[in-house]
């Protein structure tokens, strides 16, 4: 609680420092900024058109931003205290993200967090500076808290059959909404009806309320207004209500887990409050979820006014109630709680005896709704996601592998990293088992795969400075509750620690949210005059010189990525409605012009060129499609779509040896990808097999040995796919096909294993001799039989009564020379 002041000390505390016009309009701007920002999915970082754009908005936003916060504080900014170090320091992040570009496997997604690491650094140095002015601390907390609150009561409209007024609400400036509806802000899965707000994703949404959550208790506690602590109060319900819609495990697991660290710096008297507060919230939140939930499900399906207008009821009167108490406790029994425990608050290590009772209290609850059938009183399918949470669950072992196989990555790429999106690109060569995901499920491991040991050394030391310097600072002083910090301290550490199972900062809104609150700890936090002389003139403007260079180049580099990115999304909405070539390939050149590197771009009009030369056989645009692809390969080289489009370019030039080479040596980027195996085993018997014909014998023993070897890799993989536990899911399809069995025993045939290829023939074989492609496994099944002395009677009849001409195919290929 804030210390009294008296007397003199009374009348300086009101000489605030007047802030500019210039600066108040930065703060205008830097607000508008965060309202825009997460009703753009995020800002997720999806790699891939559909989600570049808004990126490219915003880290020009802060670009110019920065710029203008560089002209406003140019003269103001000094290098005295350790605080301002922080501030000089944060440049290295965007650097090494810089470094790791030598050895990016994706220059693309690369190029794409370089923006946005260096837009967290602006929204760091505005924030921070800014935040320093009390004023504008609090009109920024306040600013966060109201779109925090939107954010939530938008998620609810959307789940109680508001999905269109949503829709118009936000319409207007947000990138993401279709035919009037915000595009999956509640969504289904295998789990049932998911609601994610803004986000599109359960988990991310889940990590952004727990933060919440425990900001509008905060914010709630330090209220000195009736009507501040009854609108924090009322926001309560909706937050856990909105928490358990999300079905999200990991946001339960954390939960607790993100409380009791929170507990550890607050006073007795404090966490006593948090815990009374959360538990009112809680009961009244379990009251109404399962009401809510079945009319979220049906208003999703059907729309009724009179099943809306009762799932408000139930939820505005569970937050009232809830507010109304909250108001009494912070009347009666804060003051009360106050008194009591203050002379308890003054002892060393007061603080840890609730946050441990608390872990006691937690255990239970987990125990009660886990391994119980307490569970019962919540709805069905949240019952059922806490059934399924324990260490042998799917997504648990799922999430352990990709760890793993992350660690594998940092093997290979230690030092500067495999550059932004290197999970993303590479994760298919390390895999352990055929999964799909593109994000590893873990921010800090693929912080590490991005940036390698040096990158994450300076990002860890960055933010565990921050945060030993503040939390040092904080059990230091007692500052009154806007300034202490506390408020930014909650939102970081809440999605950090969240971050540990998932991708939320993926998702360039939760960044900033991060990066904003680190600034807020820095202002808060512990800053030591510096000891050597470190404000010099030319130190100074050195620092804005290269903050300015730097900004101005990025600058230019995002307006040209703005506009290659226009250019781009208008090829692909004509795609699906123009017939016209010139129309499509203009917009696609334009949008290749800046970056020939750009994955889809590349595609689409290789694509086009293609299809054009089919039409045409005018080798102009087969040679055109050939320098698109070759050159966005180069920056590229793990893209499986613009390697099979390369394939397809000497398929078209009659080069299949060229074609076989390009899956040859990219098999090893796709260990899991059976259909890239199924072609590469086809193609080898085709080259062997021609080969054959021309009397090339080397050539027929290489195709062979490395189709066999194709082979080898796809049964060594199917049987370690056995050894996964029972719980883990598979991910893709990865068996041997009969379309592998065919050339696989094919292989085997001309390699005079006539036993082993009737054997893997065999395996392939089904029912439907009606299939072409049974019939052929049949054929040569029987002939490898007969080179071999053996027989299969049933076989031969079934194949024979389908077609008759068979048998004189079988004793032709028996009697081939291989």
């Amino acid at each position: 609680m804030s210390k009294p002041v008296y007397g003199k000390n009374a009348a300086q505390s009101r000489n605030v420092e007047k802030i500019s016009s210039p600066v108040w309009a930065l703060v205008a701007v830097f607000i508008l900024f965060l309202i825009w920002t997460p009703f753009q999915v995020g800002l997720f970082n999806g790699q891939q058109l559909d989600f570049e754009k808004p990126i490219y908005v915003s880290s020009l936003l802060s670009g110019l931003m920065l710029l203008v916060w560089m002209g406003l504080y140019f003269t103001k900014f000094k290098l005295e205290e350790q605080r301002d170090l922080v501030v000089v320091a944060s440049l290295l992040l965007p650097i090494t993200y810089a470094l790791s570009l030598f050895g990016a496997a994706s220059h693309y997604m690369a190029m794409n967090l370089l923006l946005i690491q260096s837009m967290y650094i602006a929204i760091f140095i505005i924030a921070l500076y800014l935040l320093k002015q009390k004023q504008l601390n609090v009109v920024i907390q306040n600013a966060i808290l109201a779109v925090s609150y939107f954010i939530v009561a938008f998620g609810l409209i959307n789940w109680l059959g508001g999905a269109k007024f949503a829709g118009a609400l936000v319409g207007w400036f947000s990138n993401t909404v279709r035919n009037s509806k915000y595009l999956d802000a509640v969504m289904t899965d295998s789990n049932g009806l998911r609601l994610t707000s803004v986000f599109q994703y359960a988990n991310t949404y889940a990590a952004f309320l727990m933060a919440f959550l425990f900001v509008a208790v905060f914010a709630l506690i330090r209220s000195k207004k009736w009507y501040g602590t009854l609108t924090h109060g009322f926001m309560l319900v909706p937050i856990i209500v909105s928490l358990l819609l999300t079905l999200s495990r990991g946001g339960l697991v954390m939960l607790p887990v993100v409380f009791i660290l929170l507990l550890i710096l607050l006073k007795p008297a404090q966490q006593i409050l948090w815990i009374i507060h959360l538990a009112l919230a809680g009961i009244a939140a379990l009251a109404v979820t399962n009401p809510l939930t079945t009319l979220g499900t049906e208003l999703n399906t059907a729309f009724t006014s009179g099943a809306a207008v009762k799932g408000w009821a139930y939820l505005i009167v569970a937050s009232i109630v809830v507010a109304g108490l909250g108001w009494a406790v912070q009347r009666f029994v804060a003051p009360w709680l106050e008194q009591k425990l203050g002379v308890w608050s003054s002892r060393k290590l007061a603080g840890l005896w609730l946050p441990l009772g608390s872990l006691v209290l937690v255990g239970i609850v987990a125990f009660l709704l886990i391994g119980t059938s307490v569970r019962s009183i919540l709805p069905a399918n949240i019952e059922t996601r806490l059934e399924n949470i324990n260490f042998k669950q799917h997504s648990v072992l799922e999430r352990f592998t990709f760890y793993k196989d992350a660690l594998k990555v940092v093997k290979d790429y230690p030092i500067l990293g495999a550059g932004g999106g290197g999970w993303a690109s590479l994760y298919e060569h390390y895999q352990n088992n055929p999964y799909t995901s593109r994000q590893a499920h873990n921010f800090f491991l693929q912080y590490l795969i991005e940036v390698g040991i040096v990158g994450f050394i300076v990002f860890i030391g960055f933010i565990g400075y921050i945060f030993y310097k503040y939390i040092r600072g904080y059990l230091k002083r007692d500052k009154d509750d806007f300034a202490n910090g506390y408020f930014f301290y909650i939102i970081a550490l809440s999605i950090l620690v969240h971050s540990l199972l998932d991708f939320n900062l993926s998702y360039a809104f939760m960044g900033i949210l991060v990066f904003l609150s680190l600034a807020g700890m820095g202002v808060a936090m512990d800053s030591r005059p510096l000891r050597r002389n470190w404000n010099k003139s030319s130190l100074r403007i050195g620092y804005f010189a290269i903050l300015a260079a730097g900004t101005l180049f990025l600058l230019f580099l995002t307006i040209g990525y703005l506009g290659s990115s226009n250019a781009a999304m208008k090829a692909k909405n004509l795609i699906g409605v123009s017939q016209s070539y010139e129309e499509i390939k203009t917009p696609l050149i334009e949008a290749l012009k800046d970056r020939p590197f750009h994955p889809e771009s590349a595609l689409y009009l290789s694509s086009i060129d293609q299809q054009v030369f089919n039409q045409t056989k005018d080798e102009q645009y087969l040679e055109e499609a050939y320098s698109v692809v070759s050159r966005a390969l180069e920056d590229e080289p793990y893209n499986k779509e613009l390697l099979k489009q390369l394939v397809g370019y000497y398929d078209l030039k009659g080069q299949g040896d060229l074609s076989y080479t390009v899956y040859r040596d990219n098999a090893d980027k796709f260990n899991w990808d059976i259909e890239w195996y199924d072609a590469l085993i086809s193609r080898s018997f085709t080259l062997a097999y021609a080969a054959y014909d021309q009397k090339d014998d080397t050539k027929k023993q290489e195709y062979l040995a490395e189709g066999l070897q194709a082979y080898k890799h796809v049964v060594d993989g199917v049987e370690h796919l056995k050894t996964l536990p029972p719980e883990q899911l598979q991910g893709r399809p990865f068996s041997v096909t009969p379309s592998i069995a065919l050339n696989a025993g094919k292989l085997q045939l001309m390699s005079g294993d006539n036993e082993v290829a009737a054997a893997t023939l065999k395996t392939g074989l089904s029912e439907d001799y009606k299939d072409a492609t049974n019939r052929e496994i049949a054929r040569w099944y029987l002939a490898a039989l007969k080179r071999s002395g053996g027989q299969d009677q049933a076989v031969y009849d079934l194949l024979i009564a389908a077609d008759a001409a068979e048998a004189t195919q079988i004793d032709a290929i028996a009697a081939q020379q291989f």
